[in-house]
């Protein structure tokens, strides 16, 4: 223990102040959509996607470069031949190329082949750059995807923020409900035990504050479910957080402002419209195939055998089992040569798969008319979501006031004998609501703001408020 109380009493208050400011840090709007950016399962996802779609852009690109081969072997074996037709189905064939003897023998020698071979689909009437085309596009697709949920998540993430903040205003609503019932039922019994009202008061007083912690208790669960759903879309552990002011002393101040950007330009569009590129690339991808390819191709070929040029039925022991000698070079070959291939039926297939896809394409094309139709809807909407909210935030305030000015003459005159308990209890019900409504309408406003901003496809509507 210190010696020193004084110095022990500083240091408790410090971190005391120190553990008070942690816990009292304001979690800003910016921080939990940044935070769910960074985090959230569907977007470090997406980005990997946009990562391989790079990749296979560089893949398809290289795809045009020719095959170049090298291969050695060393063989030991007989050679033995025989007149007569030979089809290697599948690869079932020896390559054992001698003369054709009188009987079978086990004479056996070294050979080798060294073997390099080059081969270029030159020209393909353009169907190695529809390959980097397609490859393109999914990139692009990918990337959009990418951005449109960057942007449905920073929507989700300001929504529970809001949904959180409104169910802490309600929670103190409800808090402040308890107060006044519970200042309400200490004169109820006070009177009643002076015989001043007839026990039936406290019993109904009781009633109503028993509802007040009821309703407070659902309240109180309402908010960790909402505080619950802002960690999961931020990706962090839930925690209670403290959410800034600013929300609850002002509303949005550019309400009428227009989305600084077309409609086209919403991320949910731009990634449709990618999805129908990708199709239509793929398209004309598909039709390369009905085309030839010419091809430029090469060999160079180097064998080595212990077999001699004369061994056969006249010099049978013409052959040597020395390794070296057998797999030295000894005879070398080389080809060049272009060739085309095409396979005249391969149009009669691809007519379909290019019809099929385009029939795709069409398919796609209706999405994205179907989901800018639901977006153009919901941006009329909005202005209205925004005029009623505005409409209720003002009407709000009044009705508060008349409810509270109800609750304070009930309270007055009750205690005077003037009014009864059904009067009392009303206004304790209409103050209460009146509150609520209060905080709802405030946050209304925000909410609608919101809306609009992700019908548009602008977040800085909403984002530059801060």
């Amino acid at each position: 223990m210190s010696k020193n109380p004084f110095a022990t009493l500083l240091g408790a208050l410090l971190l005391s102040f120190f553990t008070a400011g942690v816990q009292a840090q304001t979690l800003s709007l910016k921080d939990a959509v940044q935070t769910a950016l960074n985090n959230y399962g569907s977007i470090r996802a997406k980005a990997n996607y946009v990562k391989a779609s790079r990749a296979s852009v560089l893949e398809s690109k290289r795809e045009y470069l020719p095959d170049l081969n090298i291969s050695a072997q060393h063989d030991y074996g007989t050679i033995n031949g025989t007149n007569g037709p030979l089809y290697g189905y599948k690869g079932g064939a020896v390559a054992s190329a001698g003369p054709a003897m009188a009987a079978q023998n086990w004479h056996a020698a070294f050979g080798a082949l060294y073997l390099t071979d080059v081969n270029w689909d030159f020209f393909q009437f353009g169907r190695a750059k529809e390959r980097t085309r397609v490859a393109q596009t999914v990139l692009s697709r990918d990337q959009e995807d990418l951005n449109q949920e960057r942007f449905q998540q920073s929507i989700r993430v300001s929504a529970a923020y809001l949904n959180l903040l409104a169910a802490q205003r309600l929670v103190i609503t409800q808090q402040h409900n308890l107060d006044r019932a519970t200042a309400l039922l200490n004169v109820v019994v006070a009177r009643v035990q002076n015989q001043l009202n007839p026990g039936v008061d406290s019993s109904l007083a009781l009633a109503e504050v028993s509802n007040a912690r009821i309703a407070l208790t659902n309240a109180r669960e309402f908010q960790q479910e909402q505080a619950n759903q802002l960690a999961i879309y931020m990706g962090v552990p839930p925690a209670d957080f403290v959410l800034d002011s600013l929300f609850i002393s002002r509303i949005p101040t550019a309400l009428g402002t227009g989305p600084a950007t077309p409609m086209t330009e919403h991320p949910l569009l731009k990634y449709y419209q990618q999805r129908i590129n990708v199709s239509n690339e793929q398209a004309k991808y598909l039709k390369t195939f009905s085309y030839p390819t010419l091809s430029l191709f090469g060999v160079l070929q180097d064998r080595g055998s212990g077999f001699d040029y004369n061994y056969g039925t006249q010099f049978p022991d013409a052959y040597t089992g020395n390794y070296l000698k057998g797999v030295s070079f000894s005879r070398g070959n080389y080809l060049i040569g272009v060739g085309m291939i095409w396979n005249l039926t391969s149009p009669l297939r691809i007519h379909q798969q290019v019809a099929s896809q385009r029939w795709i394409s069409e398919g796609l094309k209706e999405e994205y008319a179907l989901v800018n139709q639901q977006l153009q809807a919901q941006l009329v909407l909005s202005d209205t979501r925004i005029k009623n909210a505005l409409d209720n935030y003002q009407e709000a305030p009044i009705q508060l006031k008349a409810a509270s000015d109800a609750f304070l003459q009930k309270s007055v005159l009750y205690k005077n004998g003037l009014a009864t308990i059904v009067d009392i209890t009303t206004a304790l019900f209409t103050v209460n609501r009146a509150e609520a409504d209060r905080d709802i309408a405030n946050n209304n406003v925000w909410q609608a703001l919101l809306f609009k901003a992700a019908a548009s496809g602008d977040f800085s509507l909403f984002f530059n408020e801060f």
